[in-house]
């Protein structure tokens, strides 16, 4: 245990060289002296290193020890490197005379490693000590003045002027200290005999040999010896060296010869008879790995050697003889190890991989690495390499340290984990290596956009169908992951007949599938487009556009609509027989009208003919039958009858030269057309027609057409039938494409059956009077 007034020195010596610092070739190093207290501040590492308070959170600023311990930490709250474990110099560094800690300072964001080193200075915190505490010499009697008699050496783990410095011996009248130098620099203390030896005046000495250390306050231990006067054996044996130095691989087997000592004796018989054995003091681990033959004094192997655990050996050997009183003689054997390469490189992650952005520039930092080999010279370098290729390469930063980074593109979607395998290899003979595999992970970044299936898309809808039923799904996929790939879907604003799209259809965001908002009606609105629009989540997202070609297919959902006075392909209805003065001048015929679609669709109209009598002008009223005059007597009647038939006579006449000139004109021209703006009279269409039929004049035309009236854009053209015997109406086909038959049929008619007939033509319809 220490003294107080070591501890008082230590307060005062740490009070005045806390620590200190300094910058070597770009290399941070801290000074400190050993064993202080947990928590102690090493030095401000942040500042040191140029980083702000906020980064040492930030970018998680740790420390890494390449002693394997980790005596050292970082204080998160000020950047302080402080001592995290009690730290003994002389087990880290022994009796080395520099003891230095590399560290590896590691930060994140971007990976980063920094090396710093901390010097550790030694403290008198270590006495010097003896093996044993008592020390047993014989010696004869008749030895002479000047006699040397080797002594136990002390030991002090501390190193420098804090190490052991020198001995002193009890005030005696006999025997004196001297000390003598030896190969490794160290003195060895001798018992020097300075007055001649007595047994019968005094047979046993005691003396107390104490060891000082060079330390302030001084340190010191002691070893008490005993000293036993002998009668006479005169001669020593003595060894042709004190020190012997010998060198041994560290693969040797047992039972291989160290050295074979030589002592020799100048007596005769017992008293020249040698014996070898290991010095008293000898530790147990030499004994455990050394024997020594007592009669050759051959030091031989029985155990192993390891170089990595101690590199050198120094044995202390006896020699005696079989006199009385026995003499001896001493020697020392240094056997040093010498290293093989038996020891594979080591690979060490200094820090776990950190994944990588695949958008990730060459030379991002990956992890750090260190190799490390426990053999010594060319065996102990070792070099780094991959064994495969990669988009990543070893960057040497310092030591034995190395920095995994990238040297080339990455691709998540091409790959998305690298498994690195790193071959470490010393250069020894022959050469040993090692491998270790490093899992890297390539994390996503938004560079695919949302694809679609197929470019554009063809939907057939049938017209009115059922409001918010589907249409169509489209589907579009992401080749990132996460959000990245997450994709939603929308429609592009766009018109369709000067309303927007959106007001037509509308998509399920999630999984794109398209709804219609209303029925749709094929004689409005056949075909339109719709541009669909597929965005991921990522940060900025991406998108893709597809157009939705929507056509809307016809359904029989509309029945023949009558339109006054043109159409096409319908009936015409004639009279079946000559009309006499006694049917009614006004007759009214109800006519249904059907297509061919599934389901029939049908119409009906009503048709008023008015008879006339030459050409007067019509009855006004329709609705009322022209009551037939009474049967009249007399001249009077006669006469307006025969004025009557000759006005009559006159205008038929009349009328058949102009009919036989327009008929002419028909023929030559082909047809007498009219212009749309001639016939404003078929703007207004009625269910209810109107036909004036004059008994020696032309009925008038009737047109009949499928289809709302309202969606109705086509232009018309009437003409007379040349084909025709009869002054008659033709019912004209309207310009539509739609190719639709129609069936006609009479379902009233208010003069006798026997009057009226109806005919059914592909192209042309009429309605005339037989």
């Amino acid at each position: 245990q220490r003294s107080m007034g070591a501890i008082q020195w230590q307060a005062l010596w740490w009070h005045h060289f806390f620590l200190l610092w300094s910058t070597i070739d770009g290399q941070t190093r801290y000074s400190i002296p050993e064993e202080l207290k947990q928590g102690s501040v090493v030095g401000n590492l942040a500042k040191d290193l140029g980083l702000g308070l906020s980064e040492i959170f930030d970018r998680k600023l740790r420390v890494a020890s390449e002693a394997g311990k980790q005596y050292f930490s970082v204080d998160a709250g000020k950047g302080e490197l402080v001592v995290n474990d009690r730290i003994d110099r002389e087990a880290l560094c022994g009796q080395s005379a520099s003891c230095v800690l590399p560290l590896q300072v590691v930060v994140e964001n971007p990976l980063q490693s920094h090396r710093i080193e901390v010097e550790i200075r030694d403290i008198n915190d270590n006495s010097p000590s003896f093996v044993t505490p008592e020390n047993h010499l014989k010696i004869p009697e008749s030895v002479a003045l000047g006699k040397r008699f080797p002594l136990e050496n002390a030991a002090d783990p501390d190193v420098g002027s804090n190490s052991l410095k020198t001995y002193s011996l009890s005030k005696n009248e006999y025997f004196s200290l001297k000390f003598k130098d030896i190969k490794n620099g160290k003195a060895v203390p001798e018992l020097v005999l300075e007055k001649p030896l007595d047994r019968e005046t005094n047979a046993l000495h005691q003396l107390l040999l104490t060891a000082l250390d060079g330390g302030t306050p001084v340190r010191s231990g002691t070893c008490k010896i005993t000293i036993t006067v002998l009668d006479n054996n005169d001669n020593f044996p003595i060894f042709s060296e004190n020190e012997y130095k010998v060198s041994l691989k560290e693969n040797s087997t047992k039972g291989t010869s160290v050295i074979k000592l030589k002592a020799t004796d100048a007596d005769d018989g017992f008293n020249g008879d040698v014996k070898y054995s290991f010095g008293s003091r000898t530790p147990d681990f030499v004994l455990s790995t050394f024997e020594i033959n007592d009669v050759s004094g051959e030091i031989v192997l029985q155990g192993t050697l390891d170089y990595e655990i101690s590199k050198s050996y120094l044995i202390d050997i006896t020699a005696k003889d079989k006199g009385v009183p026995e003499m001896e003689g001493h020697c020392r054997v240094q056997l040093d190890v010498e290293d093989i390469n038996d020891n594979a490189p080591e690979i060490v992650l200094t820090s776990k991989p950190s994944p990588v952005r695949e958008d990730a520039p060459s030379g991002t930092v990956v992890a750090l690495i260190s190799a490390r080999d426990l053999d010594s010279g060319d065996n102990g370098k070792v070099t780094l390499q991959l064994s495969k290729p990669s988009p990543f390469t070893l960057k040497p930063s310092f030591s034995n340290n190395y920095e995994l980074v990238t040297s080339g593109p990455l691709d998540r979607e091409s790959c998305s984990d690298y498994n690195i395998e790193i071959t470490a290899t010393d250069s020894g003979a022959p050469p040993l290596s090692s491998k270790k595999t490093i899992p890297v992970t390539i994390t996503d970044v938004n560079d695919n956009p949302p694809v679609f299936t197929q470019p554009s898309y063809i939907v057939y809808l049938k017209e009115n169908g059922v409001p918010g039923s589907i249409l169509y799904s489209v589907s579009a996929s992401d080749l990132d992951s996460g959000e990245n790939a997450k994709v939603s879907y929308s429609i592009l604003d766009s018109k369709v007949q000067d309303v927007s799209v959106s007001s037509y259809v509308y998509i399920n965001s999630d999984n794109g599938s398209i709804y219609s908002m209303h029925s749709f009606d094929y004689e409005k609105l056949k075909v339109f487009q719709i541009q669909v629009q597929a965005k991921d989540q990522g940060s900025p997202s991406l998108s893709s556009n597809a157009t939705v070609h929507v056509f809307i297919l016809d359904q029989n959902d509309n029945a023949p609509t009558v339109i006054y006075p043109s159409s096409a392909a319908l009936g015409e209805v004639r009279t079946k027989r000559p009309v006499s003065e006694q049917d009614d001048s006004s007759q009214r015929l109800l006519i249904e009208i059907k297509d061919d679609g599934e389901p029939v669709q049908s119409a009906t109209v009503t048709v008023s003919i008015l008879l006339e009598d030459g050409l007067h002008e019509p009855i006004l009223d329709l609705r009322q039958k022209v009551v037939e005059p009474s049967k009249k007597t007399g001249r009077i009647t006669l006469y307006l009858i025969l004025s009557l038939a000759s006005v009559s006579v006159l205008s038929l006449l009349t009328f058949l030269i102009l009919a036989v000139k327009c008929i002419r004109s028909s023929r030559s021209s082909g047809s007498c057309c009219m212009r749309r703006s001639d016939c404003d009279d078929y703007k207004n269409p009625n269910r209810n027609l109107q036909i004036q039929l004059n008994t020696d004049g032309p009925i008038k035309y009737v047109e009949v057409l499928g289809g709302d009236m309202l969606s109705q854009s086509q232009s018309f053209r009437s003409c007379m039938s040349p084909m025709s015997e009869y002054s008659d109406f033709t019912l004209i086909k309207p310009s539509s494409t739609t190719d639709f038959k129609e069936v006609i049929s009479v379902l009233d008619a208010s003069l006798p059956d026997s009057t009226w007939t109806f005919e059914s033509q592909q192209e042309d319809t009429r309605i005339g009077i037989k």
